[in-house]
């Protein structure tokens, strides 16, 4: 394609918007600052009741997915059964705009229904828009439904591998290898994953390519923490991976050595209650807090008046686990400790000793040893959050690990001229 001419991208995600996916959010605000056009696609409706501010930024439109495109079938199916009748409609609709729809959707192989129905309005939507490349930033169902929709349109498609969509007992290993053959392009998010992924997949996996994900620097402004209160935060989804059943354990022994705290535990999950029941058998009430969701704009200001970040990070009992919590990023651009585990790429940011202190996974002495030693010492917490915040201005600028995303994007689009000579 033409350099003037303005990138057009569809991004294709499971649900949009969602509170904890600030990172897909910050990534298309990035494109559009540089003239990108995006064209969000949403598969399913969005199911959270509380949502980020970034969000009011966007200026993409969402296309949801679970609804008819335009002219496709007369009725909307949001909370409907998808039915035979609505199928075949879309198809005869889609045929008219996509040659060869038939003898592409006979070579697409043993496909479930509802991914090839998204994938045929995906496709309309593409030709209609004259979209010039897909992608999606998971490897999982948004990639399923981008590849089919790429190989109707005739467009390339890329996708982002990040963690449960690589390490969950759930993947289906056949199912990633077809999409690493098929993709234009491959991203993943660390070192290690690049490395899973190439010893896992060989030769497949030689294109992919690792790109952090990133921040808007001015947004997370640094303090160093020097007279910070003793307080814990941590940020996540209230489930297994997170490890937070640890921290509150390291938080009952903090006591034990009638240490002053307190502690914050930001985010909503099922594990709700069964971490609200532990702080209470362990009598923390008063000292361990879960605070439920808050916007991003309160994350950061709890983060400013936490002398340290805890990200206890598991490999759950299914295999599920973090790729690389945003949250650590943050902290360490606002000049706030971080202490964590080695899983998956953290290492490569919290530095033991360097950027942050890292402990074994399930192990709460550890934990509670580390929050006391940055709860106690100022100039470890400065040297430690300097360090910190260096590294996350030379490898996680959202602009810069954007722009190599677009690189990716401009390298293999179709010329929208060709795409409307198709057409007509």
């Amino acid at each position: 394609m033409s350099l003037a001419e303005p990138l057009r991208v569809g991004y294709v995600v499971k649900r949009y918007p969602r509170y904890s996916e600030t990172f897909i959010v910050r990534e298309i605000l990035a494109h559009e600052a540089a003239g990108t056009e995006i064209e969000i696609f949403s598969m399913r409706p969005p199911d959270d009741g509380h949502f980020q501010d970034l969000i009011a930024r966007v200026r993409g439109r969402v296309n949801y997915l679970y609804m008819p495109a335009e002219g496709l079938v007369p009725e909307p199916l949001a909370g409907a059964t998808l039915t035979a009748a609505h199928f075949w409609k879309a198809l005869h609709e889609a045929g008219k705009v996509l040659p060869n729809l038939w003898t592409r959707c006979a070579e697409l192989g043993d496909e479930e229904a509802r991914h090839m129905y998204q994938a045929v309005q995906l496709a309309h939507e593409v030709r209609r828009k004259t979209l010039h490349h897909l992608h999606a930033p998971f490897a999982s169902e948004a990639a399923t439904v981008a590849r089919l929709a790429s190989r109707l349109a005739g467009i390339p498609y890329s996708f982002t591998a990040r963690a449960k969509d690589i390490f969950h007992k759930s993947v289906r290993a056949e199912d990633l290898r077809r999409k690493l053959g098929d993709a234009a392009g491959v991203i993943t998010i660390s070192d290690y994953h690049l490395d899973y992924l190439r010893s896992s997949y060989g030769p497949l996996a030689a294109h992919v390519q690792r790109i952090y994900n990133g921040l808007d620097l001015e947004e997370f402004p640094y303090r160093a923490p020097v007279d910070r209160p003793p307080v814990i935060v941590a940020v996540g989804r209230l489930v297994e991976k997170k490890g937070f059943d640890d921290l509150i354990d390291a938080c009952g022994l903090l006591v034990d050595r009638d240490r002053l705290f307190r502690c914050r535990i930001i985010g909503a999950g099922t594990l709700r209650p069964v971490l609200q029941a532990q702080v209470e058998r362990l009598g923390l009430q008063g000292r361990v807090e879960l605070t439920g969701p808050v916007p991003q704009g309160e994350v950061i200001k709890e983060m400013h008046n936490a002398a340290v970040l805890a990200v206890p990070c598991i490999i759950g009992a299914d295999g599920d686990r973090d790729g690389l919590p945003n949250v650590i990023q943050e902290a360490l651009a606002l000049g706030t400790p971080v202490i964590s585990t080695d899983v998956t790429g953290i290492p490569e940011v919290v530095r033991d000793g360097e950027t942050g202190l890292q402990v074994p996974q399930h192990d709460a002495a550890a934990l509670a040893s580390a929050l006391e030693r940055l709860l106690a010492d100022a100039a470890l917490r400065v040297r430690l959050a300097a360090a910190g915040r260096r590294l996350i201005e030379a490898e996680f600028n959202i602009h810069h690990n954007a722009a190599r995303r677009r690189a990716i994007f401009r390298a293999t689009a179709r010329p929208s001229v060709k795409i409307l000579q198709e057409i007509g």
